[in-house]
Formats: structure tokens, sequence, C-alpha cells
């Protein structure tokens, strides 16, 4: 990753991953070619957050943050309307990603990130444009 690194790699530990991998708390989808990992997706779906999304630097703006990102807001939707949040670093390509993609700007977490929202009919409205983009 070139942006958005994880200041303290310690700060998640793999119970916390095996948390987010119980059914009824979250999920992750993997985009892979040849046995290549080339982006991921991560969903929260008890707190309603997108828990991490990141694609490789070489891979980027090929669609592959599309795909794992679409693939997991149908996920947050299709388990419930309430609206999803994330925080993401000021200034980074992220922002940028999640603007186009059609969230919110809801103001900042206490952590100086940048904090979106997006809800269900929304993500109906933007889900076709923004997956035909190249």
């Amino acid at each position: 990753m070139r942006e958005n690194v994880l200041s303290d790699p310690a700060a998640i530990t793999r119970a916390d991953y095996v948390t987010m991998l119980a059914p009824e708390r979250g999920a992750c989808w993997v985009a892979e070619s040849r046995g290549e990992i080339l982006g991921f997706s991560w969903a929260d779906f008890a707190a309603r957050n997108v828990w991490a999304l990141f694609v490789r630097p070489e891979r980027e703006r090929r669609g592959v943050g599309r795909a794992v990102h679409a693939t997991m807001m149908d996920a947050f939707f299709s388990r419930s309307d309430t609206r999803v949040w994330l925080g993401t670093t000021p200034g980074t390509r992220a922002v940028a990603f999640y603007r186009a993609a059609g969230w919110i700007e809801s103001g900042l977490l206490a952590n100086g990130e940048v904090r979106f929202e997006m809800d269900a009919p929304r993500w109906t409205q933007c889900r076709t444009a923004f997956n035909a983009r190249r």
C-alpha cells in the first residue's frame, strides 16, 4: 500500500481477524488472478462499517477496487437498509474513490480521518454508474 498504511501493525491482532470473520460479525472478499491477490474488501456487519478495502498498487485503476467494493456493499444492503460508514485519511486517493462511488462526507472522526456514509437508496442509485467507469 502507498497510502492509508496502518501506523501500528500490531494494533490489529490475529484475534481481531478471527472475530471479523464470524458470519454474524463480518465478511471479506478477495479479488485474485492466477493465485495472486489483487485486492480485498472487509465488512464489519455489526458496526455497519467498511473495515478495509485495499488494492495492490500495481493493480490500481483496473476495476479491482470497484469489484470488491460493489460485492461488499451489496452484502451490506442485502442484510439491512441501515446506513454504512467508513473512515479514511484526508487527501488520499481513497477519498476520491469513495466520492466517485457516491459516498457522502459526514465530518471527521476523532482520529482525524474523513467519515463517509452510504445508505441503501444512494447505493442503488450510484452502483451501476460507478461500476461502469473505466
